[in-house]
């Protein structure tokens, strides 16, 4: 299949200061020299912003990492996860059309995205929300037949419930994802024959759909505030240094801005106020209550390093984290040197909060058992 730019390109693009900020990180994972090893991420990063990847978007990532146009163009027709044209402003949606999903109807599916939405694959409706199309296997045969929207599939489909997924969507809804008939993963159809024991509500520990849900991040435009990013290896909160390649090309806007700040002359030191932070800073405690303080390294996320950090600026007790404002959360992610952003990306606050009324989350209960702990 011939893939090729759409004929009309948006005359520039950038990426929000969120997504900006996970582009550096995902950059910094690799050494100098090898940056271009970021590109897949960065330009489906790039599609999710906009929902379909154009010229300007491909040519910022390319001058991002420092590579020629042609290896990142080479890169976006290469991959048909890649879209090079615009596609619905809510949802495309990608109907597996081989063999299983095949045998089990999604010919049916297919003619409900003509009907809904528009005649041909890649059109978009009447109303600019929706655009479809069929693509080969997307591994989930065992729950046929199925359709991938946005980051998620949808499993088990008939007629009606595609159709009601896309009337959900269209009203704003974030409908549940995985299977629309009930089944778990991928359990037999007709029930369980072994493995009938299950602990606790299935539903809640599927992460990857529990958590989509919870934050509603499967048909939305990505901004960068889903899952805040910061590098422990990113002292300075830049990209690495770029390479050679591209250097006889006019530099970018971010690579000018990335070099005006490299070659700026080092402040004078001022042993006076430190840097200003956001937020306001919480109540603190010279010291745990009677002398006892609560095992913090329960939380998710929190591992002896980070206990130790955080018993140093005060915090001793679930109780405490628990009542964190979101101001105050700003403050401590601003803090926390070397894991900033850690409390709010892994939900610190409503842990605690779990913790401190003596209940356990599904990580607790995990760290008593096993001695698991998360730095």
């Amino acid at each position: 299949m011939l893939r090729r730019l759409h004929h009309e390109q948006p005359s520039s693009f950038a990426f929000t200061p969120a997504n900006l900020e996970w582009a550096q990180g995902q950059i910094s994972k690799f050494p100098v020299g090898r940056q271009a090893s970021a590109i897949i991420p960065l330009l489906f990063r790039a599609q999710e912003q906009e929902g379909w990847l154009s010229r300007p978007a491909i040519e910022y990532v390319a001058d991002m990492l420092d590579m020629p146009y042609i290896r990142a163009l080479e890169v976006a027709t290469f991959y048909f996860m890649f879209q090079l044209a615009p596609v619905g402003s809510v949802a495309h949606i990608q109907i597996c059309g081989t063999t299983s999903c095949m045998i089990c109807g999604a010919e049916d599916l297919m003619k409900v995205c003509k009907e809904k939405i528009a005649a041909h694959p890649f059109e978009i409706s009447a109303d600019g929300k929706f655009s479809w199309e069929e693509v080969e296997c997307l591994g989930a045969c065992a729950n046929a037949p199925m359709a991938q929207i946005g980051k998620d599939y949808y499993e088990d489909l008939t007629e009606e419930s595609l159709a009601k997924l896309i009337d959900d969507m269209a009203a704003g809804g974030n409908p549940k994802a995985g299977s629309q008939v009930g089944r778990f993963s991928s359990e037999p159809a007709s029930g369980l024959t072994s493995c009938t024991e299950t602990k606790g509500d299935k539903e809640a520990n599927n992460g990857s759909v529990a958590r989509a849900v919870t934050i509603g991040d499967s048909i939305k435009r990505i901004d960068g505030t889903e899952v805040p990013f910061s590098a422990p290896w990113q002292s300075s909160g830049q990209f690495p240094a770029i390479g050679i390649m591209g250097a006889n090309r006019p530099k970018s806007a971010v690579q000018q801005a990335a070099a005006a700040k490299a070659a700026a002359p080092a402040p004078a030191a001022t042993p006076a106020a430190a840097a200003p932070v956001s937020g306001a800073k919480p109540a603190t405690l010279a010291a745990a209550r009677e002398g006892k303080a609560d095992d913090l390294k329960m939380i998710k996320g929190v591992g002896p390093k980070l206990e130790a950090l955080l018993n140093s600026m005060g915090f001793f007790h679930f109780d405490q984290i628990a009542a964190w404002t979101e101001a105050e959360l700003a403050w401590v992610d601003e803090n926390l040197e070397g894991f900033k952003g850690r409390a709010s990306r892994d939900e610190w606050v409503a842990q605690a909060k779990l913790l401190a009324g003596g209940a356990e989350t599904e990580f607790s209960a995990r760290a008593k058992k096993d001695g698991i702990y998360e730095a």
